[in-house]
């Protein structure tokens, strides 16, 4: 019969050979997860200048009455084009309308009468465009200082671009445009007018850059945000990488490649040329379909440190000191 001492004695041996047995497995070598990479393709890409903007009208114009008075009738709703001259309201003056109230508390033939002899005074379009604002009804009274209308020619797009993306910005310049009520409907314009004068906006300078869209979609409303995209060159056939795979030391830009028989990746100097977020353009010897390994953080450490090694001191006093 086994007795308490032994049945403890050997417990402690199983857990001396457990524990052996979780250290020599730790110690055990691991095998090497494989490098990540990604392939050259062939592709278009744009580099370009993002920022924000506001649907605003080009020209917005508030129309007032002649006379103060009261509105008979409103021929216009809001969103509808109108011509230049085109009668857009009519209003009594407050005498006529005095007069009118006044003839129709006798009879609709005496009210009729005076009708005829007193016309009302139109509200007529001061140029060629749409209808952003009705602000009044039949029956409202108005002064002269109170806009019954709102109308403008055409939307536009209104963004701020930063001072030190300024220079980058041409006349005539193609821009994308998102609005974030639709996204995924790109909408083709070009820069109209930059202005002359900066507004400071949280200690930047910011100018004001007017985008023409080509055509003005039915869904554009004043007010709304937009993504503008101003398209600096775009370039198409031509090999591409992901931005991340590529990486700049000093002015000088590096790949890292594996080569056969190679237990690491090397690092392999490169030209490159336009890129965005997402890719940069790869002018070298590289050609469709190769690949190219995703570099780690050690990687591009070690690219840095021997970069700083093969330029040397920079200080002319650590110059002088190692000589």
């Amino acid at each position: 019969m086994i007795n308490k001492k032994s049945k403890i004695k050997n417990k402690k041996y199983g857990a001396i050979i457990l524990l052996a047995a979780l250290v020599l497995a730790g110690c055990a070598p691991k095998e090497e997860e494989p490098f990540k990479t990604v392939k050259v393709t062939r592709g278009s890409i744009k580099a370009q200048i993002a920022t924000t903007g506001i649907v605003e009208p080009r020209n917005r114009l508030e129309i007032k009455p002649p006379v103060s008075g009261r509105i008979e009738k409103v021929f216009v709703n809001e969103g509808q084009n109108v011509r230049k001259g085109q009668i857009l309201a009519e209003m009594s003056s407050s005498d006529r309308a005095a007069l009118l109230d006044a003839a129709r508390s006798k009879g609709a033939a005496e009210l009729k009468k005076w009708e005829d002899v007193y016309n009302p005074a139109p509200i007529v379009a001061p140029l060629n465009g749409f209808i952003i604002q009705r602000a009044v009804e039949p029956g409202q009274t108005v002064t002269v200082s109170d806009p019954v209308l709102v109308m403008a020619d055409r939307l536009i797009v209104k963004a701020e671009v930063d001072e030190t993306d300024i220079g980058s910005i041409k006349l005539g310049q193609m821009v994308n445009i998102e609005l974030d009520a639709y996204p995924g409907k790109e909408i083709k314009g070009k820069v109209e007018h930059i202005a002359f004068e900066s507004t400071t906006v949280n200690n930047v300078n910011i100018y004001k850059v007017d985008i023409l869209p080509e055509s003005v979609p039915q869904f554009f409303r004043a007010g709304m945000s937009a993504t503008v995209s101003f398209v600096l060159r775009e370039k198409s056939g031509i090999l591409l990488l992901p931005l991340n795979v590529v990486k700049k030391v000093g002015d000088k830009s590096y790949i890292f490649k594996m080569s056969k028989g190679a237990k690491e990746p090397e690092a392999v100097q490169i030209k490159t040329g336009l890129e965005n977020d997402m890719h940069i353009e790869v002018d070298s010897d590289l050609s469709e379909g190769d690949e190219i390994v995703v570099p780690t953080a050690k990687m591009v450490q070690d690219l840095r440190s021997k970069f700083e090694r093969r330029r040397g001191p920079v200080n002319p006093l650590q110059r002088r000191n190692n000589n």
